[in-house]
């Protein structure tokens, strides 16, 4: 992928302060590198965003969204549970709006986890360099719809 169409697409990561941050962290502490248009958002917990918050971020031009979070691991009980059954609901509302499915992707990262955020991060630059912007897809899904 060219480095302006890389540029041009953003990735998210939502990821959590016990596991995808820290497997984060652990690839700035190594000096590795990764695409400059990858914004990493430390959270608590993926179970605090609510379905309508991954939409409305691929509506407003996030091209893809991976949640690293820590799995089984997470501290905060009932958390890995409630952060699947909402990204679970989220996958039929993007079809229904036209967003491609495998936009969005639920990780489980851990603390050391250099190696796997590194390859989730080139995994999703792969992908939209085959489907391209969030924003192709939505406009051709509205002009279908009209």
């Amino acid at each position: 992928m060219a480095d302006s169409t890389e540029k041009e697409m953003k990735i998210l990561i939502l990821a959590t302060l016990s596991g995808g941050y820290e497997g984060a962290n652990s690839v700035g502490q190594s000096h590795f590198e990764y695409a400059a248009n990858t914004y990493v958002l430390p959270v608590v917990s993926p179970a605090m965003f609510p379905e309508d918050f991954y939409l409305r971020a691929f509506e407003r031009g996030i091209d893809a969204i991976v949640v690293m979070y820590s799995g089984s691991d997470c501290p905060y009980r009932g958390a890995a549970e409630r952060t699947a059954e909402i990204i679970n609901r989220v996958f039929p509302k993007m079809k229904e709006r036209g967003i491609n499915p495998r936009r969005l992707r639920l990780v489980a990262i851990c603390t050391v986890c250099a190696k796997p955020f590194l390859e989730e991060v080139a995994h999703a630059n792969e992908l939209l360099s085959e489907i391209g912007p969030v924003r192709d897809e939505i406009a051709a899904a509205q002009a279908q719809a009209a």
